[in-house]
């Protein structure tokens, strides 16, 4: 919840109306001359089931209420609600969205992959819906609940790492060992070593998905896209543009002078040695050069400080000479860097 309180909209649906909370919570009013009826006149997430995943208030499913008030009503009758992250109780509507039930099936990665886990392809779904009700095994939805909007914005990267990833699910949440670990993880801030990464010092995932950086205090990507259709690389970069934000490092009270946000001022793919150089102008009014490593291993963008130079023809000389480097030398040339601040 923020600290200038959830947003609030009124909907009717299906002849009740509701209040409606931007934290998936709803109020259903008394109706006008009738006695008030148990679920009349309080704010509620919804029942649980044991049957089914969703929430429900007196048999209506919640998220269908969340999903009118803040999406308006479905475009056709037939439409239903895809959560994002797959957490059916998370009613947040960020999370919400109307779609086709194939929609449903196919445009979402983490609900792709678990049926491809579950069917083994999309194709043998398709022939024979049925058959995933038959082959889902695990009918525990402990982990699903309602959640904060830092916990459903951890829970979306994790099922995103893991729609985009080679891992199998049943390895990936946990379940092969134990299903309560992945019932805590879910909803944690991610670490380095959750998406693949090592003990190295330095070495870090920033707030942006698919974004790790070197020896180098940026936090905050941009340009970086969330989904990726086929080359990464070349998708990162074509984002890079002259003038757009590249990225920022986090505000702190205490230490304002390390504070900056970094604009590009132009760059180069280094497709053959799959990396990116970027050279940016510091709101400081200094200049640096990044590096970006895509890490193999793992998929994720390795950002590295390449230089800081007072003027900008200092840093466009940097930037012509760093192009012809390997890229096993941004690590280096980072914690070098680093050092000298």
């Amino acid at each position: 919840m923020s600290d200038i309180g959830p947003r609030e909209k009124e909907v009717f649906y299906r002849n009740e109306k509701y209040s409606v909370r931007d934290d998936g919570s709803v109020y259903r009013h008394e109706r006008k001359g009738k006695r008030p009826r148990p679920n009349d006149c309080k704010w509620t997430f919804g029942k649980e089931s044991k049957s089914h995943p969703y929430l429900s208030i007196s048999g209506q499913r919640v998220h269908r209420i969340v999903a009118t008030a803040f999406h308006g009503n479905p475009p056709e009758s037939d439409y239903v609600v895809d959560h994002i992250d797959t957490n059916c109780r998370n009613n947040r509507p960020e999370n919400l969205r109307w779609v086709t039930r194939l929609e449903n099936s196919l445009n979402n990665p983490a609900t792709r992959k678990k049926i491809e886990y579950l069917c083994g392809s999309i194709e043998a779904f398709l022939d024979s819906p049925s058959m995933l009700n038959d082959r889902t095994n695990d009918r525990s939805f402990s982990w699903m609940r309602t959640v904060t909007k830092e916990e459903a914005q951890n829970c979306k990267k994790r099922m995103t790492i893991w729609a985009n990833s080679n891992i199998p699910e049943s390895k990936y949440q946990g379940m092969s060992r134990d299903r309560r670990d992945f019932n805590k993880r879910v909803y944690k801030p991610l670490s380095k070593f959750d998406v693949g990464f090592g003990r190295e010092p330095g070495l870090d995932i920033s707030k942006t998905l698919w974004c790790a950086t070197y020896m180098f205090i940026s936090n905050k990507f941009f340009l970086c896209p969330e989904k990726f259709k086929k080359d990464r690389l070349e998708e990162y970069f074509q984002n890079i543009r002259p003038g757009e934000l590249f990225s920022e490092t986090q505000k702190v009270e205490d230490y304002p002078d390390y504070y900056y946000s970094m604009e590009v001022v132009k760059s180069e793919i280094r497709r053959e040695k799959n990396s990116i150089i970027v050279l940016c102008k510091r709101s400081n009014n200094t200049f640096m050069n990044v590096g970006i490593e895509l890490y193999e291993k793992n998929n994720w963008f390795i950002h590295n400080n390449l230089g800081v130079y007072s003027c900008e023809d200092e840093a466009r000389g940097a930037f012509t000479s760093l192009i012809k480097i390997e890229t096993s030398e941004f690590s280096n040339l980072s914690f070098k860097n680093q050092m000298n601040l």
